[in-house]
């Protein structure tokens, strides 16, 4: 994370950590070389396997604004080592990232593994191409997919976040997938129950009514 706290331990937020009691461990992360930080095995596995995430821009009056993106596991794809790219699908028209983009490239990004409460923050400057710019990476990053454009983010760091306050949460497919074995269970137990229903039906035949009693 050397990369990321380059960029984000500003002398301000150096000085909170002093009051917080927090500088002295950051301030070992930040000793050495300074290289860039890059997206190893762990980043691409975990980047493979989500669905979404969020992204904040930089707009001209200095808010920043951010927006959700989602799409099928592998929408994000790593095309190197520092990059990233997705494809940019039309939506409600707004072109609020596009826009912001154009004029400040720097945009954050968070991505969250919600089931085993993991999370992957990275700052980077995107950029946006489309398919007359470069129709091969677009090709690779959209497939068939409409899209208008794709973002290209340049990865200037990184950092892997704690997991203390990120509630559990899971996706249709992530119920189904966890309830499977019980609804197979249970539809089991129902065929046993039927056919147990049926065999006492049978047995209640045969012996006929009860005597009368005289």
């Amino acid at each position: 994370m050397r990369g990321f706290s380059e960029i984000a331990f500003t002398p301000q937020v150096k000085a909170a950590q002093e009051r917080m009691g927090s500088r002295r461990s950051y301030a070992r992360l930040e000793q050495g070389p300074s290289t860039p930080d890059t997206l190893g095995e762990d980043e691409v596995g975990f980047l493979g396997e989500r669905d979404s995430f969020y992204m904040a821009s930089i707009g001209e009056s200095g808010w920043p604004y951010i927006q959700h993106r989602g799409g099928p596991k592998g929408f994000v794809h790593v095309l190197d080592e520092r990059t990233l790219a997705f494809a940019d699908l039309r939506g409600n028209r707004q072109y609020i990232s596009v826009g912001n983009v154009a004029s400040d490239e720097r945009v954050a990004l968070i991505f969250v593994d919600y089931p085993n409460r993991a999370r992957l923050k990275v700052l980077a400057r995107a950029t946006t191409v489309t398919r007359a710019d470069d129709p091969e990476t677009f090709s690779r990053v959209a497939g068939n997919a409409p899209a208008e454009r794709i973002f290209v983010l340049h990865v200037e760091g990184l950092d892997w976040n704690c997991p203390q306050h990120i509630t559990p949460r899971f996706t249709e497919d992530e119920v189904r997938e966890l309830t499977n074995p019980l609804m197979e269970r249970l539809q089991s137990l129902e065929r046993e129950n039927a056919s147990l229903r049926e065999r006492l039906g049978k047995s209640a035949n045969k012996s006929g009514p009860p005597a009368k009693t005289p």
